[in-house]
């Protein structure tokens, strides 16, 4: 099932999601929905929050990304209760877009190096250490699972400059071509 993507100013975005238990209801359903979502956005990775269920899982397939990033062929995966454990590396900047933040783009710091802990869709441990695009996907797709936004972390003049677009994708004026849900609508269960 598509999901519509929830938009910047709904407070679903800035809620810290639950971890889940193995026997989450539907957790296989959402899984593929949540790819399905995403591919349907044209994006590379989703977390749950961005569909408005505030649990602690997103997906991602960097396959869209691997003709300017190699590494990302075939990185296609599922993170159930994630954690990230170390981050470590120098600070890279580069321009960061966000399906919830539709056409709006800018460039945010990362650590180059994570260390996360997480369960697959089979419910299988993960302990793995990823550097370069995939940290910094990573990192962008755990951050909605913080309650945190991309658009928190780029400086505080660009923070200024940016409120005023902000405030305009929170009303509803903006283009995608998938469907949204605005602050104040309800997020269907």
């Amino acid at each position: 099932m598509i999901y519509p993507v929830v938009v910047y100013g709904h407070p679903v975005l800035r809620k810290v999601a639950e971890d889940i238990d193995s026997d989450y209801p539907g957790l296989n359903q959402l899984i593929n929905d949540l790819f399905e979502t995403m591919y349907h956005a044209d994006g590379i990775g989703l977390a749950a929050p961005q569909i408005g269920k505030s649990v602690r899982i997103f997906v991602i397939d960097g396959t869209p990304a691997s003709e300017d990033d190699p590494s990302m062929t075939g990185f296609k995966r599922a993170f159930i209760n994630a954690h990230i454990t170390e981050k470590s590396g120098e600070l890279v900047q580069m321009t960061e877009g966000c399906l919830s933040i539709p056409n709006l783009r800018e460039e945010v710091n990362r650590e180059s190096k994570i260390r996360i802990e997480y369960f697959d869709e089979n419910w299988e441990f993960h302990d793995e250490i990823h550097e370069g695009y995939k940290a910094r996907v990573i990192l962008h797709e755990y951050d909605h699972l913080d309650g945190v936004m991309f658009t928190d972390r780029v400086s505080a003049l660009r923070k200024r400059l940016l409120k005023g677009k902000l405030t305009a994708i929170g009303k509803g004026i903006f283009e995608a071509d998938y469907k949204t849900i605005l602050p104040g609508q309800k997020v269907k269960a």
